[in-house]
């Protein structure tokens, strides 16, 4: 497990991350979201130990990231936006070297080499230089040089960047195949790729966390969050509202007009039965509160990623 406890990172006088707390729990997948800029790579680079956070604290299984780094850096495998790779060595080679940079002990070292390359599909470039290697295996090359030494969570910065459509979907897989026995957590700009990879999301945006949420639980709720303008009293309108089929919640926002009243609902959809939509329309009708307006409330990660970062003042 992975934890940020309100970091802050400045570079002079440019506060890169601005106070962001943030968990990575054993066995998730988290994909880090946010335009260029946003402090993705800074925030890769404090939970490595590439950098030192400013304030806060970075914590690996509970221990402190700049009081006992060795124990820390040991749980984390890296790897950055340009893999770190030696042309002239061939993958076998190269993957033997980290190994030992990792502390493998040296009798392990041939089998655990194999295994990586088998993981990654590179059993068929094993003896290749890694000069002479496509962009795609490089990538896998860079991947598998972050398995060495076993460690509990892998953390790449935009691994599928540069990639043509199959090497996309080959590394893609492979992420998704390791997070069956790992904690990874990833960047990206590519909201699809967060969604069909990840079970947590989490989105920056000029330095702050903005939003972060289990995906799983959100394909599973089955629920619906809709956007309604009623004309009414809003004492009225409120009442009517909790007596929808299937309520759950009621968020009041300011009035667009007088005599109107707007709200965000959230109400249970049921296999079988009409849609919420529907049976909140009937709702109203009966208690004559004509319905203005009635549009679903943004759910998509797209969505939220465009409506959170606008809020916050940036151009998605």
């Amino acid at each position: 497990m992975i934890e940020l406890r309100k970091v802050t990172k400045r570079y002079g006088r440019t506060e890169a991350l601005k106070g962001v707390s943030l968990t990575a729990p054993d066995g998730c997948v988290l994909g880090l979201l946010g335009v260029n800029g946003a402090g993705k790579t800074t925030m890769l680079n404090l939970m490595t130990g590439y950098l030192p956070p400013t304030a806060g604290q970075v914590l690996v299984d509970g221990t402190d990231m700049l009081a006992n780094p060795r124990f820390c850096k040991r749980r984390i495998g890296y790897l950055p936006e340009q893999p770190p790779l030696y042309d002239e060595m061939t993958v076998t080679a190269y993957l033997t070297f980290v190994s030992r940079l990792r502390e493998v002990k040296a009798a392990s070292i041939p089998g655990h080499v194999r295994d990586i390359l088998g993981l990654c599909g590179l059993e068929e470039v094993a003896d290749r230089p890694l000069g002479k290697l496509s962009k795609g295996y490089r990538q896998r090359a860079g991947i598998a040089q972050a398995l060495c030494g076993d460690p509990s969570t892998l953390i790449f910065d935009e691994p599928t960047v540069g990639l043509d459509p199959r090497q996309v979907v080959e590394i893609r897989r492979l992420i998704r195949t390791l997070g069956q026995t790992h904690t990874v957590i990833f960047s990206s700009h590519l909201l699809a790729e967060v969604s069909q990879l990840c079970t947590r999301a989490a989105i920056l945006h000029e330095g702050r966390l903005v939003w972060e949420d289990d995906l799983t639980a959100q394909r599973a709720d089955g629920h619906i969050d809709l956007r309604v303008v009623i004309a009414g009293r809003e004492s009225e309108v409120s009442r009517a509202l909790r007596d929808a089929p299937g309520f759950r919640s009621l968020k009041a926002l300011p009035a667009p007009a007088p005599g109107l009243a707007e709200y965000t609902l959230s109400l249970d959809e049921a296999p079988g039965e009409p849609l919420p939509q529907e049976r909140l329309f009937r709702l109203l009708a009966a208690r004559d509160l004509p319905l203005i307006r009635l549009e679903p409330e943004p759910t998509g990660l797209e969505d939220i990623f465009l409506r959170v970062t606008q809020r916050e003042g940036g151009n998605a």
